[in-house]
């Protein structure tokens, strides 16, 4: 009876499917866009290291411009 019972559980257990949006994408594309910019206009290696730091943190220093524009 005991199989019985963990079999009827584990039919019972619902599926859980994760799906993931557009927006992984979208940052994809906006981090190799940043590489791009930020590496062509390095003038050091030391300034394109940064300029990949500052890649990776985009959509904060573009949210928070936004917010300091709009006076928020």
């Amino acid at each position: 009876m005991t199989t019985e019972t963990t079999t009827t559980e584990q039919k019972q257990k619902p599926k859980v499917i994760y799906q993931r949006g557009a927006s992984e994408a979208v940052y994809g594309f906006g981090l190799i866009g940043a590489c791009v910019y930020y590496f062509s206009h390095a003038t050091t290696i030391v300034v394109g290291i940064i300029g990949f730091f500052k890649a990776l943190v985009w959509p904060a220093i573009l949210v928070f411009e936004a917010l300091k524009f709009l006076h928020l």
